[in-house]
């Protein structure tokens, strides 16, 4: 029992130490002038997650006007001392749209045209209907005068650590992907790659996603997964999680990325050639993802070698073994193989 309890002790402290947070209480006022010159950042990822209703928002305002405890906001330190949101993005963008201000860089974040007027206040009703612009003076200054306290992750906690915080966080009524996480955690040269790769017209022409996929992060993880696969397939534990979330932390700050984007290029535009645009097997109405994955890689892996891939037989898709390889519950490390061997042998 004595060696339990030092184990757990141990195991409790080791993981402790790689989580180091601090916090400040910072007025409503400074936090919209931090968003507004970019000291705290939303990730583009996370943005389209904005989605309270306007009830919902006017309740934040009547309870900021009030004086009532609202819960903290928990953001993360970059290198760069910037400030990730990880959780309270509906409170930061609500406040921001009260305040008629935008997210710096944003497509979907755009208040100053659309700012908040407060619906039916529960206690201010003589509120209602107001923007923050009609607000008499002395109540905008008291409103900007508000604290939230701020409890901020630093840049001394592991990688896996802001990964958990992100998912754990976002786990309820704004739950995110773990590829909408990894774009949030692990950002950088290698993610915008991912990112600007994922909109190549080829790719998404091949890519028929059913509508729950289309904004979840599934076509950036696709393009993430092809290079990890590539360079990694023999360190594949099955675990895909953490298999990608390492691969993205070790490639996170390259720069040196213009071969990849070209292999990745190449490889898009010789299977669209192959499919005539449309990557989707026979009763099957939206693309087989763990195939369409094996298939990339196996060309990659072709291309990668030096030689050039071949037009398969007519009937390649349904081939036995890469579909046999390919079904639900094929994540290990050999169905992963025998896969992406058997496609790179399809179109050898």
């Amino acid at each position: 029992m004595a060696n339990d309890v030092v184990d757990l002790q141990a195991e409790l402290d080791k993981h402790r130490r790689a989580v180091d947070t601090d916090y400040f209480d910072l007025s409503i006022r400074e936090i919209v002038r931090m968003v507004e010159s970019d000291e705290i950042q939303v990730a583009p990822s996370y943005q389209r997650q904005f989605r309270w209703k306007e009830p919902v928002q006017s309740a934040l305002i009547e309870s900021l006007l009030l004086g009532l405890p609202i819960p903290a906001i928990f953001v993360a330190t970059n290198k760069d001392g910037t400030w990730d949101v990880v959780d309270g993005l509906q409170r930061v963008c609500t406040i921001l749209r009260f305040f008629a201000v935008d997210v710096p860089g944003s497509e979907s974040l755009k208040f100053a045209n659309d700012p908040l007027r407060l619906g039916d206040m529960s206690q201010l009703a003589g509120f209602s209907k107001l923007t923050y612009e009609d607000l008499p003076v002395p109540i905008r200054l008291m409103l900007g005068k508000r604290y939230l306290r701020v409890q901020v992750l630093s840049d001394k906690s592991d990688h896996e650590v802001r990964f958990e915080l992100f998912r754990r966080l976002n786990a309820g009524a704004v739950e995110l992907t773990s590829q909408e996480v990894r774009s949030c955690v692990y950002r950088g040269p290698f993610n915008t790659l991912i990112e600007d790769l994922s909109v190549a017209p080829e790719y998404k022409s091949l890519l028929k996603l059913g509508s729950k996929n289309l904004n979840d992060g599934t076509t950036e993880e696709i393009v993430l997964k092809f290079f990890a696969y590539l360079d990694g397939m023999e360190q594949f534990t099955g675990k895909v999680t953490a298999f990608l979330n390492d691969y993205m932390q070790k490639r996170g700050e390259e720069t040196d990325l213009e071969a990849d984007r070209q292999l990745f290029l190449k490889t898009v535009r010789f299977l669209h050639s192959v499919t005539g645009g449309e990557f989707k097997r026979q009763g099957v109405h939206t693309t087989p993802l763990n195939q369409f994955e094996a298939v990339l890689v196996g060309i990659g892996r072709i291309y990668r070698s030096g030689n050039e891939p071949k037009v398969p037989e007519s009937g390649w898709e349904l081939d036995e073994d890469l579909v046999s390889a390919s079904r639900v519950g094929t994540n290990s490390r050999t169905m992963l193989r025998k896969r992406v061997l058997r496609a790179e042998e399809l179109f050898s």
